[in-house]
């Protein structure tokens, strides 16, 4: 039977479906959004038929005409798919033997862009106000761009000189180190923040969104100071479930957007994300001669092998070498 996509999507039969089976499980609400749109996109390119209806053709034939027609990346490809494998086995309770068939496309190992001490210092030193500080943190603390916008002000210990970053990638806590660059600005942006929540509280809003069932458990903790963003939106937004005034976390592309613009005003030819930044972070302390299982766990990498990388860029692993041109020519 023919799928409504204003009906059965849109509305809670399957959409609200796949929402439920990710909070159950704990998942993050950008894979709950990016999963929610991959499914949205299937249906439709299969003339808005059920999942139920569909199989391993329909799978593979979207997957095939992402990586043909659309010319997706690897990892792109890879995330539509780990979308439907979620459907499936989680939503539609289908136990579909092809499912572990279904071939995931091999990603291709880039080495990361790294950038020196002095890019790093051009990069930074364009970028003002919050945006200057949130990029100190990243390069000074290697945070991903999310844990930093993340940040509650509960997380930053001045007295310990530490970081704690909670639920990061892999829902895992680590705790990091808080550059003593940062610490002065970030006492003076974090008396400036504690202001505004002291005016929204007056204004009947002031709250935040809290953690899981946080919220019922403590229910006045979403006003409290220590709950706050460390780097909170510009303008409020009206919760209907809970009927608060609250202000979300700056959102992430006002840093993205930040760093661009200073990468092409410093000149540099290398393409920078902020993510470059947190590179730039392990690299260089690798460069300190800091041992490589303390800068796993600053970044807070599963393995040593994925931290290993960096050795690559440094021209320190296994199979570096000198070139012979550097012993025979002289230019």
């Amino acid at each position: 039977m023919a799928l409504e996509i204003n009906d059965d999507v849109r509305q809670p039969r399957l959409l609200d479906r796949v929402r439920e089976a990710n909070r159950l499980r704990h998942g993050s609400r950008s894979t709950e959004k990016s999963y929610i749109g991959w499914i949205r996109r299937f249906i439709l390119f299969h003339g808005k038929r059920h999942p139920a209806e569909m199989g391993a053709p329909e799978v593979a034939r979207f997957l095939s005409s992402l990586a043909v027609e659309g010319q997706v990346a690897a990892s792109t490809q890879n995330q539509a798919l780990s979308a439907l494998l979620f459907l499936y086995r989680y939503v539609l309770h289908q136990d579909l033997p092809w499912l572990d068939d279904v071939v995931r496309a091999r990603r291709p190992k880039h080495l990361p862009v790294v950038l020196t001490r002095d890019e790093v210092r051009a990069v930074i030193s364009r970028l003002d106000g919050t945006a200057r500080l949130m990029a100190t943190l990243l390069y000074g603390s290697g945070l991903r761009l999310l844990e930093c916008a993340r940040l509650r002000v509960q997380d930053v210990d001045f007295a310990m000189n530490q970081i704690i970053v909670r639920d990061g990638k892999g829902a895992k806590d680590r705790v990091t180190v808080l550059p003593a660059v940062a610490k002065e600005a970030l006492t003076r942006h974090l008396l400036k923040m504690k202001r505004q929540h002291e005016a929204d509280l007056m204004f009947g809003a002031g709250w935040v969104e809290l953690p899981w069932a946080l919220a019922r458990k403590y229910p006045n903790a979403g006003r409290e100071w220590s709950w706050q963003w460390a780097f909170p939106a510009t303008r409020f937004y009206f919760d209907w479930a809970t009927g608060q005034r609250r202000r979300h976390h700056l959102h992430e592309s006002v840093l993205q957007r930040a760093v661009f613009d200073a990468v092409r005003r410093a000149g540099l030819s290398k393409r920078a994300t902020p993510h470059t930044l947190r590179h730039s972070f392990a690299t260089h302390l690798l460069e300190d001669g800091r041992d490589i299982r303390t800068v796993q766990e600053l970044l807070g990498h599963n393995d040593v092998s994925t931290t290993m990388i960096y050795t690559h860029v440094l021209n320190r692993g296994p199979s570096a070498v000198t070139s012979p041109a550097d012993r025979v020519l002289d230019l």
